[in-house]
């Protein structure tokens, strides 16, 4: 298994001197021996990955499964610029949480319509399919085994466990951190315990957490107790605040491996462009 890194940045878009750790909103790439490709979210990395795979493509049919934790616009906002949907013989299954009132498939064309956007999703050549979401473990097609979870955020918002090549990844990018930073939700310790990566919501220091209690996000250290009482080999920092600077986050990253000194856990700050091949050890390198 290995995660291509196309976006990591949470709640908008960024630059200057955040660029060290990627501007793209939330958008991840599994890439499997078996299940092809996995899409995990469609931020504004999903562009970039769009035009990754036309340029290596060689006019190949493409179909792909893209799972959506929620329909915040930093998740969902790179969609309707994923290029292959203007290729007739694309396919793209969108797995996202069942809400509250309408379908997914409702929400998307919603979204993507005059006058947000120039055309409705309906009218773009490609083929897409949403498909809802609750709390329910099923597989994708080539084997990939998936568990959803509910995972407590602002609105209908789901956590991922994929298992696939025998290695197994935790995706909760938005994760509201209880009052008290005390206790895992059982759902969440569902999804992550003793996975070999996990990619967690650790927008905020405890600091910011305190002022911005309400908003459906994490703290560095509660990404770490998650990760620790789960029993996670390796953690990815994830959902990078856009205020936050090259330097913020290397603080931050700095703090949260103090945190889990004496235990095995490892731990990166997720920077866009990274390659993280899930092996015995884990690597991670910079290819594009």
């Amino acid at each position: 298994m290995n995660l291509v890194l196309f976006g990591t940045r949470g709640s908008c878009p960024c630059d200057g001197d955040h660029c060290g750790y990627g501007g793209n909103t939330s958008c991840v790439v599994v890439e499997t021996q078996d299940s092809g490709r996995i899409v995990l979210d469609a931020g504004t990395g999903l562009r970039a990955f769009g035009r990754t795979l036309l340029a290596g493509g060689g006019g190949k049919p493409t179909r792909l499964p893209l799972l959506l934790s929620h329909l915040h616009f930093d998740h969902v906002l790179g969609l309707p610029f994923f290029e292959p949907l203007l290729q007739m013989d694309t396919v793209l299954e969108v797995f996202g949480p069942a809400q509250q009132r309408g379908s997914l498939a409702d929400a998307l064309s919603t979204m993507v319509r005059p006058p947000f956007f120039p055309i409705g999703l309906q009218d773009f050549p490609a083929t897409v399919h949403a498909l809802d979401v609750g709390a329910e473990d099923f597989a994708l097609d080539g084997g990939a085994k998936v568990r959803a979870r509910w995972v407590p955020h602002l609105g209908p918002t789901l956590g991922y466990r994929l298992e696939v090549d025998g290695q197994a990844l935790a995706y909760v990018p938005d994760h509201q951190a209880p009052p008290n930073g005390d206790g895992v939700p059982d759902a969440v310790l569902e999804l992550c315990e003793g996975v070999d990566v996990l990619l967690h919501d650790a927008q905020y220091s405890v600091e910011e957490l305190a002022r911005r209690a309400d908003w459906g996000h994490s703290s560095i250290d509660y990404a770490v107790r998650v990760a620790t009482e789960s029993r996670v080999r390796h953690l990815v920092l994830f959902h990078h605040d856009p205020t936050h600077s090259d330097a913020d986050i290397h603080r931050l990253l700095l703090h949260a491996r103090k945190l889990a000194q004496g235990s095995p856990l490892t731990i990166a700050a997720a920077r866009q462009g990274d390659h993280v091949r899930v092996d015995r050890p884990l690597q991670a390198q910079r290819s594009w």
